[in-house]
């Protein structure tokens, strides 16, 4: 499939099988995070697969109550190193952030390639993720997704135009 194809046919799923994963291609899914970009290639992410249920049954009180996370078989957190990343980006912020969303980007578009549904979730309480799952002060919490084979077909969502968020040679 063509990255363009990839990108046009994901969508955001609410509704999972609870069908495993096959290590093969959670695998896959897992290498194109690791090789994604990141400012002066030093890789200040974490990815947290979570398969117990009790735990991810939590991280759906973090998050807002949002009870389909935890129907997937795996939920990934994100967490990023904001102590050991490209510091100057811009000359006046850490690429931290960046970074670990290039690198969960490249998760979620290898797994809609892999035939499996992700949800981007940004709303959650970072103190009570890091409790749940133990992560150590300093490190920061930047999304979740399920992970799992969709039980739904969501619809396309429109998009604004190129021309309304292209401009050429100024803003």
């Amino acid at each position: 499939m063509s990255i363009l194809k990839v990108i046009k046919e994901r969508r955001s799923v609410r509704k999972y099988k609870s069908d495993a994963i096959p290590d093969d291609v959670l695998q896959r899914v897992l290498e194109a995070a690791r090789f994604s970009p990141s400012g002066k290639n030093l890789q200040p992410w974490k990815f947290i697969l979570v398969h117990d249920e009790f735990l991810k049954k939590r991280l759906v009180d973090a998050s807002v109550t949002q009870t389909f996370i935890a129907e997937a078989p795996v939920v990934v957190v994100a967490c990023g190193f904001p102590d050991q990343c490209y510091s100057r980006m811009g000359n006046y912020m850490k690429s931290w952030a960046v970074d670990v969303a290039i690198a969960f980007e490249h998760l979620v578009l290898q797994a809609q390639e892999e035939g499996l549904g992700t949800c981007w979730i940004g709303a959650f309480e970072e103190k009570d993720v890091k409790s749940i799952l133990n992560v150590p002060e300093g490190v920061k919490v930047l999304a979740l997704t399920p992970l799992g084979y969709p039980d739904e077909n969501p619809m396309p969502r429109g998009r604004k135009s190129l021309e309304d968020i292209v401009s050429y040679n100024s803003y």
